[in-house]
């Protein structure tokens, strides 16, 4: 038996997996191992019983009336097709593993999309065709006359189901119109997070605390969502308070060595904008403007961190201080 199910896990490995690819044939063979030995098992019971006589004393009604004979016939068939859709499933499990291991030769990220598309697809497609066989060849049913009468059936089913319609809708949507692939980092209701899986129903969400959120996929499509991964820089915006004993001439300088910085750092654009911004309460205000070429937040922090520093050296360097909330209080004497 163990001879049989490695001869045909190696027949549908040399079909399916490419030359020269990573892939272990061993793992197609785990994953079929088992129900190809149950199919095995079953035909051959099928055929040494198939030959037996019962004794005419038994009175046994044929397998076309309900008796023993019926019920042990139709039990054979119900789990025969249980177990052919099991292989179906494997064997969809390891197509699902062939198409990803050829889609991450690949830099784009949309194949890695339409591979979970492409499975969940044929995984459906072999479960409602194995639903269909059983009924029909198990226990008999007029598959054309039971669809022909989902016509009212299908419409209340519809009804009931209408918000998982909108989401699988949604989900078509999401493959086609691409606002975000497998990978992105996106915002969505205040939610930030890393797109890991993109189903027929939700898409699966890792955010920033680490936690796994699954969201509706009508929610993703119809909400205002930030595709951060889109964006070309990361932007700092914030402002400086110097103390009022500050002069017209330090405060240009300040201004004009900032603005240098931000100008001549290699992570950074020309788009930075250093400007005396305001008088504040307590402090004589500066505007910090830059953009930060990488969407990898770490190396963001890292350079926001090296930029800070340079302005406290810029401040100390024109003898200037940094301002903190001050109230002066005048007392007349009366």
């Amino acid at each position: 038996m163990a001879f049989i199910t490695h001869r045909v896990s190696d027949l549908v490995f040399r079909l399916v997996a490419k030359k020269g690819s990573n892939l272990d044939k061993e793992e197609l063979h785990k994953l079929v191992r088992t129900p190809l030995q149950w199919l095995i098992m079953m035909i051959v019971g099928f055929i040494c019983t198939s030959h037996l006589d019962f004794p005419t004393s038994w009175d046994l009604a044929p397998r076309s009336e309900f008796g023993v004979r019926m019920v042990i016939h139709r039990t054979y068939l119900l789990f025969l097709c249980f177990i052919i859709t099991w292989i179906a499933l494997r064997f969809t499990k390891f197509l699902a593993i062939v198409l990803l291991d050829r889609a991450a030769l690949t830099e784009s990220k949309a194949d890695d999309q339409i591979v979970d598309f492409l499975v969940e697809i044929i995984r459906i497609m072999v479960i409602v065709l194995s639903i269909f066989v059983i009924l029909g060849a198990v226990f008999k049913i007029d598959i054309a006359a039971l669809v022909a009468g989902l016509g009212i059936g299908g419409l209340a089913l519809a009804l009931a189901a209408k918000e998982s319609l909108e989401n699988l809708l949604a989900s078509f949507t999401i493959f086609f119109d691409k606002p975000f692939l497998i990978g992105d980092l996106v915002t969505v209701k205040g939610i930030t997070g890393t797109v890991e899986k993109i189903g027929f129903r939700s898409t699966r969400i890792r955010t920033l605390e680490k936690s796994y959120l699954t969201i509706p996929n009508l929610l993703m499509v119809n909400d205002v969502l930030d595709n951060l991964s889109m964006r070309t820089f990361r932007r700092v915006h914030f402002h400086i308070g110097v103390t009022y004993s500050a002069t017209n001439d330090q405060i240009q300088r300040i201004v004009s060595d900032l603005q240098k910085l931000v100008d001549e750092h290699p992570h950074t654009n020309q788009d930075g904008k250093i400007s005396f911004a305001g008088f504040g309460p307590s402090s004589l205000d500066i505007m910090v403007m830059y953009f930060i070429d990488t969407m990898d937040y770490s190396v963001f922090l890292d350079v926001k961190e090296e930029i800070n520093l340079q302005i406290m050296k810029i401040i100390a360097h024109h003898k200037a201080e940094f301002a903190f909330p001050t109230q002066t209080i005048h007392i007349e004497k009366t």
